[in-house]
């Protein structure tokens, strides 16, 4: 790691800023650093509350790296320390390792076809329209949002209209919306009376029924103009192909006439009947209030606009001819949100890209790939800012995730989406269904809705965890191992997955971050670790030994996403590193607060085990915490998602732009975090609870810590570390910390096992949905195959790792390295291929993303 002569600098609020840097080689001057040899300085990795978990530190000769242990963070101790362990790898294989998320009605996720969505209306046969109907209901609303095609006179017997079904792409609640978008319900009248004149009502009445788009004026009045010879029981559609011809033809010069007649009339089977030909008409339709000089009142009309039309009409106070001690008239019009060049329909006859919800949801499966990694791929592949996609909850890299994810569209449909995630074009269609999505992606069944998901919308996740080459001394060993799970839960540890799979840990960045010790957080992200794919550490030499920022940049992969948001901001810098702050800022915000909880994380592991070392895993004791309103006395509390802290910092999206349906999730994030109510037991009540009440306090403002001398030893370890167990306020709000609280115990849902048995460690014994709708070959089991493997089915709720539920079982380091480790030592290894399936896993096909 490079070092680097730091100038102080007055009136900033970090505490120090390092000089301009420039290439080895440049001309010095004062302000320049010196860049000398990289040295390893092991003992300043982890935080010095280190000391308190018993471990101490290694001795490292020069080159090498420390590598993360579950004992390093606070990772120590058994439910079941009676039962011997079972010996078994982890994850060996990504489709050893299938999570499916499961949503707020508890159905779990999965993908159900592979199909291109269909984004267009398709149209039904004519339906007649009785003057019954009509006399009842009022004009008959216009096809998609287009233009009315009955006569000002009303509708008569032989009126037909075309009526289209709602698109394929919608759910629930949107295809109703969709379905009824131009349909007056009597209570419209009921509930507009109060505010307008019966005058205006009826106004507002015909105005809406017309539909979003002015209605066409011709010589046959109006309406679409019907050609000469055309019998008056022609479906509607040939009228709307004679409106656009008589349109064009009125306005366009004789000359523009002549030339290029035939141009945009196509009307062979798939031609255009109507788009580029048809012009753009300034719609000036709106309704008048009367005067209305109360200021609540107008409010009150704007909201009831607003709640009844569901942002298809507007209002708008008229300040443009005051009406002196009147009051000032309300305006009430057609929304122009979706409204584009050749009106609702668009072109070919498309319904508006406005026409329909503003986002769209699709599920997601990804392989061997983080959840940020894939977002930024699908923002790249979709051409959209990564801000737009959201997910309900990170997933594990290392397997077969499947999860929800929602899109701000803007002008995309579904089809475009699709078309764009599968690389149409590059690829045909028929390769998107009958093959792997790719680089590890695949994206199904999408559909419009009308709000994103946010983090922490989901009950859980169900996993389908292979453990291979599995070591027992007996099935029966397995049976109690799995029924001590099943009855007394495991340590709710969090898992080595948040701290990383680095040498460098997530927990001591986020420790920087605490301190605002922004060089120090720099320093830890771009430092050379172990492990890493050639690119990444070519490109961190590039920066730490020869100072070239160009080259670092060049080389270094867009999935390595905080270290090249630094570099870029120092490029933008002119190669400035002062600002160490600023360039950390640039970093996505989720990111910067994952670095933070995890250091939370670490201290909660840490004091979690010091309770169960005192006073074990069975019972309540004095001193002890609980919620006040969950005197549950049984293990079904344990399910209760209570880790407000993770959606605070896991994953909140920075969506920082002006757009309305953003800013009403963001007022929903700011609203002010209030503490639950938690009491200490004590030896009149301990008898009331269970050890599945317990909870433990993350660090931050606003939590109680436990009695007695356990809460002694959380403030030990946040004073070492040089932090006050009083004050989590940073000035930097984003980084103050309110805390919370996380139930030390877990105990699964649906949990159940088998025994299995394989020879070939390369066939898949678990099938993913992606490879069940390719028409894959099942896993076979083979009775008489040379090694065990024990499959675990289970559902957690959120904020649980599955691996730490594992753990419990095997009794096994869960750190990657290890179990890397693990799975080249292991005597299956030597019977890859020699298996009989033909169906090829997909770790063979993800090998170029494995790092």
């Amino acid at each position: 790691m490079s070092t680097s002569v730091i100038r102080e600098r007055e009136d900033d609020d970090e505490r120090s800023r390092s000089p301009k840097r420039s290439r080895v080689g440049d001309p010095t001057e004062e302000h320049v650093v010196e860049i000398t040899e990289r040295r390893d300085q092991p003992e300043s990795i982890l935080p010095p509350s280190h000391i308190l978990l018993g471990n101490g530190l290694p001795l490292l000769t020069p080159g090498q790296f420390r590598q993360l242990l579950e004992s390093d963070v606070g990772i120590s101790e058994y439910i079941s320390r009676g039962i011997l362990p079972i010996n078994g790898i982890i994850k060996q294989r990504f489709t050893d390792f299938l999570v499916n998320e499961v949503d707020l009605d508890h159905q779990v996720v999965h993908i159900k076809s592979l199909d291109k969505p269909a984004s267009s209306p398709k149209k039904e046969k004519t339906s007649e329209i009785t003057p019954e109907q009509t006399s009842t209901d009022g004009p008959l609303p216009a096809a998609s949002g287009g233009p009315s095609t009955q006569a000002d006179a009303g509708p008569s017997e032989s009126s037909k209209v075309t009526l289209p079904e709602a698109p394929s792409a919608l759910s629930g609640n949107d295809e109703a919306t969709l379905n009824d978008e131009v349909v007056w319900d009597d209570q419209f009248v009921k509930l507009l009376s109060p505010f307008l004149s019966e005058t205006s009502v009826a106004q507002l009445k015909e105005m809406y029924l017309e539909g979003p788009e002015p209605l066409r004026v011709s010589d046959s009045g109006w309406g679409g103009r019907v050609a000469k010879g055309s019998d008056n029981n022609e479906p509607a559609e040939r009228g709307k192909q004679g409106t656009s011809q008589t349109l064009e033809s009125d306005t366009r010069s004789s000359s523009a006439r002549n030339r290029g007649k035939d141009r945009n009339t196509r009307r062979g089977r798939g031609g255009r009947q109507s788009g580029r030909s048809q012009v753009e008409r300034e719609d000036n339709r709106k309704v008048l209030s009367e005067p209305i000089s109360s200021k609540a009142t107008r409010t009150a009309v704007h909201k009831v606009v607003r709640d009844l039309f569901k942002g298809k009409l507007d209002s708008e106070t008229d300040t443009s001819d005051p009406t002196g001690d009147d009051g000032s008239r309300i305006v009430i019009k057609w929304s122009k949100r979706g409204v584009g060049r050749g009106g609702a329909q668009g072109r070919g006859g498309r319904p508006s890209r406005g026409d329909y919800p503003p986002y769209i949801h699709f599920t997601m499966q990804k392989t061997n790939r983080d959840t940020q990694d894939a977002l930024a791929y699908l923002s790249r592949t979709l051409h959209v800012n990564v801000k737009d996609l959201a997910v309900a909850g990170t997933k594990d890299k290392r397997g077969v995730t499947i999860q929800r994810v929602s899109l701000r569209r803007g002008n995309k449909t579904v089809e475009d989406v699709w078309k764009a995630a599968n690389q149409i074009g590059r690829r045909s269609v028929q390769d998107a269904v009958s093959q792997r999505g790719e680089r590890g992606i695949r994206i199904a069944d999408l559909n419009y809705r009308k709000a994103s998901l946010e983090l922490g919308m989901l009950k859980g996740n169900q996993f389908v965890i292979t453990l291979r080459n599995v070591q027992t001394d007996s099935i029966e060993n397995i049976e109690r191992a799995m029924n001590s799970m099943k009855h007394n839960g495991f340590i709710n540890y969090y898992g080595m997955q948040r701290f990383g799979t680095a040498a460098v840990p997530t927990h001591t960045i986020g420790l920087a971050f605490l301190k605002s010790d922004w060089h120090k957080a720099v320093a830890l992200i771009l430092q050379v670790r172990s492990g890493e794919h050639p690119d990444v550490v070519a490109a961190r030499e590039a920066w730490l030994v020869d100072g070239d920022l160009d080259r670092a940049l060049a080389l270094m992969p867009r999935r390595v996403v905080a270290e090249r948001c630094i570099l870029e901001s120092y490029k933008k810098q002119g190669g400035d590193t002062r600002n160490a702050m600023g360039a950390l800022s640039t970093i996505p915000r989720n990111l910067r607060l994952m670095y933070i909880h995890a250091y939370q994380s670490y201290v909660w592991n840490a004091i979690v085990s010091e309770r169960i070392r005192m006073h074990g895993p069975h019972k309540a004791v004095p001193g002890d915490l609980v919620f006040e309103t969950e005197p549950s006395g049984t293990a079904e509390g344990a399910d209760r998602e209570l880790d407000s802290s993770l959606a605070t910092v896991e994953g909140l999206r920075a969506d920082e732009d002006d757009d309305k349906s953003v800013r009403t999730s963001k007022k929903s994030q700011k609203a002010p975090w209030v503490p639950p109510k938690v009491k200490t037991l004590t030896d009149e009540d301990v008898h009331k609870y269970s050890i599945f009440d317990v909870i433990m306090p993350l660090p931050g403002r606003d939590v109680a810590y436990p009695g007695g001398s356990l809460g002694d030893r959380y403030r030990e370890f946040l004073k070492l570390d040089g932090l006050d167990p009083d004050n989590f306020v940073r000035k930097q709000k984003e980084y103050t910390l309110n805390g919370s609280y996380r139930k030390i115990l877990q105990l699964p849902k649906d949990l159940s096992w088998s025994v299995l048995r394989y020879t070939d460690p390369d066939v898949a014994l678990a099938q993913a949905d992606e490879d069940k709708l390719l028409g894959f070959d099942p896993p076979s089991v083979i009775e008489d195959g040379k090694f065990l493997a024990l499959q675990v089915d289970l559902t957690l709720g959120t904020a649980a790792y599955a691996t730490m539920a594992l753990r419990e079982v095997t009794k096994t380091e869960t750190s990657s390295h290890f179990q890397t480790g693990l799975t080249q030592a292991s005597e299956d290894q030597q019977f890859r291929g020699t298996g009989t399936a033909t169906m090829q896993d997909a770790d063979e096909e993800m090998a170029d993303l494995e790092e």
